[in-house]
């Protein structure tokens, strides 16, 4: 997706310099907007928004604590660029939550490397989940290899919701996101909760997340989520839910069907030296692992010791 780059400026000359500094980029399209049309320009969610200092009649710390304000730009980067080269004022600048202060005059590389850098960074924010914050496939896949080049010894515990999809079915997703964020926090606590210092906790998408842990004897670990997960899962239900103890949900066909309440599944696979020569191995164990975890009615936890 090409990321959209917008200039609040009431002139003309900040994005014709942009425009010919980023010739032939096509990944990068850059959009010019006043003051004036600032909420506009929220509501479309900018990769960047890069302000004129001296093209604008509005204080810049007004307009950069409204940006920050917003809540689907609270995270969106800012470049001010500005002739005033007090410090005082550069620093105010900064405790705005501005990124980057470029001044006036613009040396055009610095610029150019800044805006480059600022996309390459949110590119890289992009494989961490914005929901959880925890780190994607492409870190979990590197933090497995890492540990397998390094022949450590390490569990890996592969987690996920059971009749999670009729819960979203029933209570929306927004609902279901607040479990997706309360089982991460669950896992952290009981991975981080240990003498152990390299622990790791990532997070695949949807329900299923994955924990890696130098301490192979985890049982304690998977019984301490599953307990606190099946105690504090229930506020997320209302009391008529539990007291059936599951859901009633209607199928293609229109027939109500029922569902038991969420639960936790942990399939764990244990890393001995050279059981395994890859990370596709440990996934085809794992999927093993975790099915006959979900298989089992109710939160549950399978350990595979199998050395070879």
């Amino acid at each position: 997706m090409t990321p959209q780059i917008y200039l609040i400026d009431d002139g003309n000359e900040l994005k014709s310099t942009l425009v010919a500094l980023f010739k032939g980029e096509k990944e990068y399209k850059f959009k010019k907007a006043k003051t004036s049309e600032l909420d506009s320009v929220l509501k479309n969610i900018p990769a960047l928004i890069i302000i004129n200092e001296d093209g604008i009649g509005e204080d810049i710390i007004k307009l950069c604590n409204k940006i920050r304000e917003n809540e689907d730009n609270s995270i969106t980067p800012i470049i001010v660029i500005s002739s005033n080269k007090e410090k005082e004022h550069r620093v105010e600048i900064l405790k705005a939550c501005v990124e980057h202060y470029i001044k006036v005059p613009i040396d055009e590389e610095y610029l150019y490397y800044t805006v480059k850098n600022v996309i390459r960074l949110l590119d890289t924010n992009r494989r961490v989940s914005p929901l959880t914050g925890l780190p994607g496939n492409v870190q979990i896949q590197a933090e497995m290899k890492k540990r397998l080049l390094n022949k450590e010894e390490f569990a890996i515990l592969y987690i996920d919701l059971d009749n999670f999809k009729a819960y979203n079915d029933v209570y929306g997703f927004l609902n279901g996101d607040e479990i997706i964020k309360f089982t991460a926090q669950c896992i952290l606590k009981h991975i981080h909760d240990t003498d152990v210092e390299d622990s790791f906790v990532g997070h695949i998408g949807g329900d299923d997340f994955v924990a890696i842990s130098s301490n192979i004897d985890c049982e304690q670990i998977c019984q301490d989520i599953i307990l606190e997960f099946d105690q504090g899962v229930l506020k997320y239900f209302n009391e008529t839910d539990i007291e059936k103890g599951y859901l009633e949900v209607p199928n293609r066909k229109c027939i109500i069907e029922q569902f038991p309440l969420t639960t936790i599944s942990v399939g764990v696979v244990i890393v001995d030296k050279g059981r395994f020569h890859n990370v596709l191995e440990i996934g085809e164990v794992a999927a093993q692992v975790k099915h006959l975890a979900k298989s089992t009615p109710g939160s549950t936890y399978i350990i595979d010791r199998r050395k070879k």
